[in-house]
């Protein structure tokens, strides 16, 4: 890689906040919006970051994604490029519904890399689509340090793909601690 990435999931939401095993709803542009805790969190953040010489930032173009970067960008004194290809993942028919009706649709989790719930995609497809926003970034960009600001399976997926892992190791990965930052918090793949 030219660049060095910094992966950033999104501030704390009311699903987080209340522990909510509900998927987004379809409507990603709603009024879903981070909470008092989750923009206080992400202010602390941002000052980590500020150590961090962060050159540019990239954000999914949701709501909650632009409330974090924006929080982010003001702090470190940059603009933000928001790109819809940094989008959380696309549930299809289960938006709105919960966690488990979603993932009883799916045998286990290694399927979930490339079967597609009936209007969705699956994480290859995530991968896919993100993986390209980080070749264009290589292309226009070298030796900086670049913040993306995304969502969790976009995050995870991203950060695999920066340390070259493989599906199987992702899943290994697929935790907070590893590869899967908690909402709010930064990893660097």
């Amino acid at each position: 890689m030219n660049n060095k990435y910094i992966l950033l999931r999104h501030g704390e939401t009311m699903y987080q906040a209340k522990k909510l095993d509900i998927l987004y709803p379809k409507d990603e542009n709603s009024d879903i919006s981070i909470t008092e805790n989750g923009k206080k969190k992400i202010k602390i953040v941002a000052k980590e970051l500020k150590n961090k010489g962060i050159d540019l930032i990239y954000s999914s173009d949701y709501f909650r994604t632009k409330q974090t970067s924006k929080i982010i960008a003001e702090e470190l004194e940059l603009d933000v490029k928001f790109d819809s290809r940094l989008i959380d993942t696309n549930f299809g028919v289960f938006h709105g519904k919960t966690g488990e009706e979603y993932r009883k649709f799916f045998s286990d989790k290694r399927e979930r890399f490339f079967k597609r719930n009936p209007g969705g995609e699956s994480w290859r497809d995530v991968r896919e689509r993100t993986v390209v926003v980080i070749t264009e970034i290589e292309k226009e960009h070298n030796g900086k340090t670049i913040l993306i600001v995304s969502h969790a399976d976009p995050v995870w997926l991203l950060a695999g793909y920066l340390k070259g892992l493989s599906e199987d190791e992702l899943l290994e990965k697929r935790h907070i601690g590893g590869l899967w930052p908690d909402v709010g918090q930064y990893i660097e793949p």
